[in-house]
């Protein structure tokens, strides 16, 4: 029977509290485009994401318009490149990355991941040329997004690649100066990444992943949020993380719906919903905010972090209660500029690196667009990031650094990007030195836990 009460409250959460499915990712393998001509890989690589992607954006808005829920973004992810471009005689990543780009704006998707590599374990010829193209490639770039995982809970921490990736993230804003460091903002460094995460800047197709998929996330942190806020503040924490699971079960279940028809539209499989607690910077998308509706004065006080535990726990929970497919990142993000409560409470002081930091232990991503001054040195930028592997590579769970050295700017100051990337402030950085430590290079062991099999 159709039950009134849940079409209300499903127009509701859409209308009032920004319930969207946040991207449609078509996830595409390119290994076929090998070859040793790089003329031949770009036109090979041009061809294939013309071709599957030539419907995505129409097929998504016909979607939209037919269940009337936004799909906010449209995003294509690709093989690692690295992998890709390593067949060249004359390998020429900054030629690939740019023919990724006008693939991307000619199909009109948002964005395009996957200029990646994965050097957890040490570096292939490919994976360090590459890299090294990072800062130029993302600056001749518009839509192209770039991830580098070099830590995992079965490996550990590749502290060579940690160093050259601090380094590379401070070019990388250095070259992008004049629009406050973008490019650093388009750049993401992991431990243990999934292959199936639609979200940016981290998506890639994974080599275990089929020829093409259609991953979705959603996000609903204000529906989140209106449900505590509704449940009372006489409930216990039980209560309430019980209602946030129901939550998540009705927004799992509007996106895969949606998600599941769309590829079947595209003529691909459906790959997984990835349920993430993505917020933007407009008023009442914020998971900073349900913070504050747990009882919280505001995000960073002492509890936020035990306050994050029970949500994103509870999101997973409800998550793979409504779908078997569940993957990618599920869970809460915790990006600075990306979140109005998060922007005001590091603007006010309240949360500061150090309590960002500890957060992560806890959240789906980690240290997330995060603006710092543009005089932090390469070393100690090398420091965080492995702070934030360890934090991954013990409990076994992904984390990322996405950290914004912005040129010309110190603390007090302020970056505006507009759109999802929102704006935040210079966030002060521990001043002593990582230099001795981060300097030994080689690699830190797994854990004894990555010896499981």
């Amino acid at each position: 029977m159709i039950n009134e009460n849940l079409i209300l409250e499903t127009i509701n959460m859409i209308k009032l509290y920004n319930l969207d499915i946040r991207t449609v990712t078509l996830a595409l393998s390119l290994r076929d485009c090998m070859d040793s001509d790089v003329d031949v890989v770009c036109k090979n690589i041009y061809n294939k994401i013309t071709h599957y992607a030539k419907n995505l954006v129409e097929y998504a808005n016909e979607f939209e318009n037919d269940y009337s829920i936004p799909i906010v973004n449209k995003r294509i992810s690709v093989t690692p490149i690295s992998i890709v471009g390593e067949a060249c005689k004359n390998p020429d990543y900054v030629k690939i990355a740019k023919t990724l780009d006008k693939a991307a704006k000619d199909v009109g998707v948002n964005f395009i991941g996957g200029f990646s590599a994965l050097v957890e374990k040490g570096f292939t010829k490919g994976d360090k040329l590459l890299i090294e193209s990072i800062p130029e490639a993302l600056a001749q770039t518009e839509r192209l997004c770039s991830s580098i995982n070099v830590a995992s809970s079965k490996a550990g921490i590749n502290m060579d690649a940690v160093l050259k990736m601090a380094e590379i993230v401070k070019k990388s804003a250095e070259l992008t100066k004049d629009a406050d460091g973008i490019g650093a903002a388009k750049l993401v460094v992991f431990c243990n990444t999934p292959g199936d995460n639609p979200f940016m800047a981290g998506a890639f197709c994974g080599v275990g992943e089929p020829e093409c998929a259609l991953n979705v996330g959603v996000s609903g942190p204000g529906v989140v949020r209106a449900a505590v806020e509704a449940l009372g503040k006489d409930k216990d924490l039980s209560e309430l993380a019980e209602k946030i699971k129901h939550i998540a079960y009705k927004i799992t279940t509007t996106g895969e719906l949606v998600g599941r028809k769309l590829a079947d539209k595209l003529g691909i499989p459906f790959g997984v919903i990835d349920l993430s607690l993505a917020p933007t910077p407009a008023i009442g998308d914020s998971v900073a905010g349900i913070f504050q509706a747990m009882g919280l004065e505001h995000a960073g006080a002492h509890g936020t972090t035990a306050a994050l535990a029970m949500l994103n726990d509870a999101v997973k929970k409800g998550g793979i209660m409504a779908s078997s497919h569940v993957g990618g990142l599920s869970g809460a993000f915790i990006p600075v500029s990306e979140d109005a409560g998060m922007i005001e409470a590091a603007s006010k002081g309240y949360l500061t690196f150090d309590k960002l930091e500890a957060m992560t232990s806890v959240c789906s991503v980690g240290l997330d667009m995060i603006a710092i001054p543009g005089d932090t040195p390469v070393d100690t930028i090398a420091g965080m990031i492995a702070d934030e592997m360890a934090i991954g590579m013990i409990n076994k769970k992904t984390t990322a650094v996405r950290v914004i050295p912005v040129v010309g700017k110190n603390i007090g100051d302020e970056v505006v990007y507009g759109g999802l990337l929102g704006k935040a402030p210079i966030v002060p950085v521990n001043k002593l030195s990582s230099t001795g430590f981060v300097r030994r290079g080689g690699r830190i062991p797994a854990p004894i836990h990555s010896l499981n099999n």
